[in-house]
């Protein structure tokens, strides 16, 4: 098990830093890419495990991924129709992205697959995925849920699409904005016979169709709604080539500990501001932060720009409402703000938390409980009472969530003693070089393995 012993902070934070490629445009290079009919170059590729997930599944079906450099990828597409079976399960790991994006993938193939996952994966819900595409003429077992009778969970096992069938056509409203289900949906009907449309009740992250319709996907977005129409279309996606933005989602937590360290400077360079994306910036500038951003143009179709943060006076707010799913994986580290803002911060809308890697809202409500912080539990949110004195230090457990491990490593820079954060080495799903690029900007963090 890795440890983190996580020291007060007794000086600023201060530098300009990189942080990894998005994970979430990582995972759809690596899919696009192998479906494509050429040559693709991915540049600034994150060694994430989760990425990894996805990498080790294309090479499993038959796409050429050769590495070309530290953060560089060569993959060589098999085509649309191109794939091959498996000759084992697909391991996807902790990745519920690469899970539930190869079940939209695999949906139409004429071979069986099983997708099997982590214990923590294999926790999580998979029939807001499988439903919508079992309408449509799909093949996917699960296993049942203990206590849900409607619900099924992982291992998945996924096809055969029978021999002269084909999926159908299809109209969803989605009841909740997810861009993994709206991404599964969309990549089974390039293979469809009739056109798909997904409408999401807010627009969710985009990154699925910005790149299908770069490379040639007959794809159109207005709004919250996608249509993607194969009729006419000769099936083919043009080769990529694109450097992948830096993670907004792994800068959060450096711009939240410049927040939370008094004096503190930092500088995240070319991080993606992806508007589908940009949540946290909103909710961190509500409760008073200091933040400045300058813009840095486009890579793939996505905007970058330097992000720059600095030490203010936080204040409390309401979190809520359409900023959730532009800022959903960033509530955790939203909580750090909160529990360190003047008043009572009350977050609300976000039970898709309860399914992430851990229940978010349970064990983010007992980590900040370890630090001293007030905080009640509510059915969709938090409730959290900022305090202005140094907080308690812990000795807390992740559950295996490696934005709930990063959260407390945050927090605890601005305790009275160090604390230790267990089960740490999840961290390295996202964020392999964390505690260095903490460490860089003058934190003191030691590591234990045992």
């Amino acid at each position: 098990m890795t440890t983190l012993i996580v020291h007060p902070a007794t000086a600023p934070l201060v530098g300009s830093v990189p942080v990894p490629s998005d994970k979430s445009i990582g995972h759809r290079a690596l899919l696009f890419s192998a479906l494509s009919e050429g040559e693709s170059r991915i540049a600034a590729f994150s060694h994430g495990e989760d990425n990894v997930s996805t990498a080790n599944a294309m090479r499993a079906m038959g796409a050429e991924i050769r590495e070309t450099g530290p953060s560089e990828l060569v993959v060589r597409g098999v085509g649309l129709f191109g794939l091959k079976a498996p000759a084992a399960a697909l391991d996807c790991g902790n990745s519920g992205t690469t899970m539930r994006l190869l079940t939209g993938l695999l949906s139409a193939q004429r071979f069986a697959s099983t997708l099997v996952g982590d214990a923590s994966l294999s926790r999580r819900p998979m029939m807001r995925v499988a439903g919508p595409l079992r309408s449509r003429g799909a093949v996917i077992e699960g296993k049942p849920h203990p206590t849900k009778p409607n619900e099924i969970l992982p291992p998945l096992v996924v096809g055969p699409l029978p021999e002269r069938k084909y999926l159908s056509k299809l109209e969803y409203d989605s009841p909740i904005a997810s861009a993994q289900v709206k991404s599964a949906i969309i990549l089974s009907g390039l293979y469809a016979h009739g056109a798909t449309y997904v409408k999401e009740p807010t627009v969710s992250r985009d990154h699925t169709e910005r790149m299908l319709q770069a490379i040639g996907a007959p794809l159109r977005a207005i709004g919250s709604i996608v249509e993607l129409d194969p009729t006419g279309w000769d099936g083919k996606l043009s080769p990529i080539d694109v450097t992948i933005p830096g993670d907004l989602s792994a800068a959060a937590f450096l711009i939240v500990a410049a927040q939370l360290v008094e004096g503190s400077r930092v500088t995240v360079r070319g991080v993606g501001i992806n508007p589908t994306r940009t949540g946290i910036l909103e909710i961190a500038r509500d409760m008073g932060a200091g933040i400045g951003v300058e813009p840095q143009g486009e890579r793939a179709g996505e905007p970058i720009a330097e992000v720059h943060a600095w030490s203010a006076p936080l204040r409390a707010s309401a979190i809520g409402g359409e900023v959730v799913p532009r800022g959903i994986d960033e509530i955790p580290i939203a909580c750090a703000l909160a529990a360190c803002a003047n008043g009572v911060t009350r977050i609300s809308d976000v039970e898709e938390l309860r399914v992430k890697e851990s229940d978010r809202i349970a064990t983010m409500a007992h980590v900040l409980r370890a630090f001293g912080v007030k905080c009640e539990e509510r059915p969709d949110g938090l409730e959290i009472e900022g305090t202005q004195r140094p907080l308690d230090p812990v000795d807390v457990e992740s559950r295996g969530d490696h934005r709930i491990a990063m959260t407390a490593a945050i927090l605890a820079l601005v305790a009275r003693g160090p604390s230790k954060i267990r089960d740490a080495s999840c961290i390295a799903t996202s964020y392999p070089k964390f505690v260095a690029t903490l460490r860089g900007l003058g934190a003191k963090i030691e590591v234990e393995t045992t």
